[in-house]
């Protein structure tokens, strides 16, 4: 099978993380979470996206999130074990998936063809992927299916990001970025989130961001003005590549029509979820 063109694979994802993610930012998921007693926010995110690994402790958590500082994943992991099990937790994610696509998007474009059709190739991309070193992807792909076309994309569009973004962490550690750097440097590079929205969210202080700016500073990745130089950039674009590269079984066992063909409905039903206001303009304004 030919592989679809250059970048086609993140232009894809890049349409289909907006899908998955939208759930994290909707009042539907607190609501779902809090009838289960957890009400915290950044306890609703850690317990809803680690919950398809069971019962993990906060250093499994921390250790495949990578991004949140472990004081804070241990601040609540394992404790919402206790409150609710992760089985539970997973039913609710899901009941919040349903109610915030129908919200978002309608109850006519959640039952059209064209999500039925979505929802159908997203899968057969999901079906490409391996699981070998991909933590959050494999334990997603053991969750069963769900039946409406909607949840399906939803549940397809879940472990195509979580499958990119195992990859992702692979290489940022083979280019030696912390936690906090990979933060900064993916913020300076423009396509990141708003850096006091990561900081606020994944739990690091002023300091903890002020030292790695150092750390990038010494590096000559960023300059006096904590802007990406010339090398940073080149990193940066770098990693963007190598994760490229490490994502595109999913879009290679597609190939280039039905790659293209799942961005362009994907890419509609994300613009719809956009417009409708699925995302606060402090995570990227």
């Amino acid at each position: 099978m030919t592989s679809p063109p250059s970048r086609a694979g993140r232009r894809c994802h890049a349409v289909l993380n907006p899908i998955h993610s939208l759930l994290y930012f909707s009042p539907e998921l607190p609501r779902e979470m809090a009838g289960l007693g957890i009400g915290e926010q950044s306890a609703v995110y850690l317990a809803t996206r680690a919950a398809p690994m069971g019962a993990a402790g906060a250093a499994t958590v921390g250790a495949v999130f990578y991004g949140f500082r472990p004081g804070l994943v241990a601040r609540h992991i394992p404790a919402v074990w206790d409150r609710a099990s992760p089985c539970e937790v997973a039913e609710a994610r899901l009941r919040a998936a349903d109610a915030v696509l129908r919200r978002l998007l309608g109850d006519r474009a959640v039952e059209s063809p064209g999500m039925s059709e979505a929802a159908e190739l997203a899968l057969r991309a999901a079906a490409g992927c391996s699981p070998h070193g991909r933590a959050l992807f494999a334990a997603n792909a053991d969750l069963p299916t769900p039946d409406q076309p909607h949840l399906r994309l939803w549940h397809a569009a879940t472990l195509l990001r979580e499958h990119r973004g195992d990859g992702h962490v692979a290489v940022l550690l083979r280019e030696g970025l912390d936690p906090v750097e990979s933060m900064i440097s993916h913020a300076a590079s423009g396509h990141g989130q708003h850096p006091a929205w990561l900081r606020e969210t994944r739990g690091w202080s002023e300091q903890d961001w002020n030292a790695a700016q150092g750390r990038l500073r010494d590096r000559g990745l960023l300059g006096p003005d904590d802007s990406l130089t010339e090398d940073g950039r080149a990193l940066r674009k770098a990693i963007e590549n190598d994760t490229d590269r490490l994502d595109a079984a999913p879009y290679d066992s597609l190939g280039p029509e039905g790659t293209a063909r799942l961005t362009e409905l994907a890419g509609g039903f994300a613009l719809t979820a956009a417009k409708a206001g699925a995302f606060p303009s402090e995570v990227t304004g």
